[in-house]
């Protein structure tokens, strides 16, 4: 199975397209727009803020040919700021996002008495229910974040798992075809590796 890992310039790309293969599949990684549109399963990866990351996707063309790959049931996989895109709108900035999935993205609050942001290093998701990207009989998973915003999603039925940090809150979704981590999986070991196996086999 190929899997396209779209390259907007803000991303793991490369580090994504090996663990891929590490597991057994083909990663094409592209910014090509005609590319994108035509994919049959398609990651969105993404590092920084997220007006910066919306308006990397559209100068490459690159909004109308991901929402296509959406609306035609293609499995699309975004990853810590390649999740948030995906969503309507983030405090963090003034541009709409993808609009993939009903929900923002939301600051983690400051302060003496709160913990460390941007939330960073390894830590345990809880798993609310059934999605094709965990095993439901692992209950010790941990994966490697690095963020200083998190999804709140429109529709309490998309939430996939949560994790805590000063809150709880979303570190994984799906909605239909459409799955978001909050996390790296790329950067976590055995489990990211689980994680991509169990994409592929989507």
């Amino acid at each position: 199975m190929t899997i396209l890992v779209a390259n907007y310039g803000m991303g793991n790309v490369g580090s994504i397209a090996n663990m891929i293969r590490k597991v057994g599949g083909e990663a094409v990684v592209t910014g090509d727009a005609n590319a994108v549109a035509a994919a049959g399963k398609l990651v969105l990866p993404g590092v920084g803020a997220f007006d910066q990351g919306m308006r990397a996707v559209a100068e490459r063309g690159l909004m109308e040919p991901l929402r296509e790959a959406a609306a035609r049931g293609v499995p699309v996989l975004g990853i810590c700021l390649g999740m948030q895109l995906m969503m309507e709108c983030s405090e963090e900035g003034r541009l709409p996002g993808l609009g993939l999935v009903p929900g923002d993205v939301r600051r983690f609050p400051t302060g003496d008495r709160l913990p460390r942001v941007p939330h960073m290093g390894w830590n345990r998701i809880a798993v609310k229910k059934a999605c094709p990207l965990f095993d439901g009989d692992d209950d010790d998973r941990r994966y490697y974040f690095v963020h200083s915003y998190y999804v709140s999603c429109g529709d309490p039925g998309d939430v996939v798992a949560t994790t805590v940090h000063g809150r709880e809150f979303v570190s994984a979704f799906q909605r239909g075809n459409l799955f978001g981590v909050q996390f790296h999986p790329e950067k976590s070991h055995r489990f990211g590796m689980a994680l991509f196996r169990r994409f592929l086999a989507i």
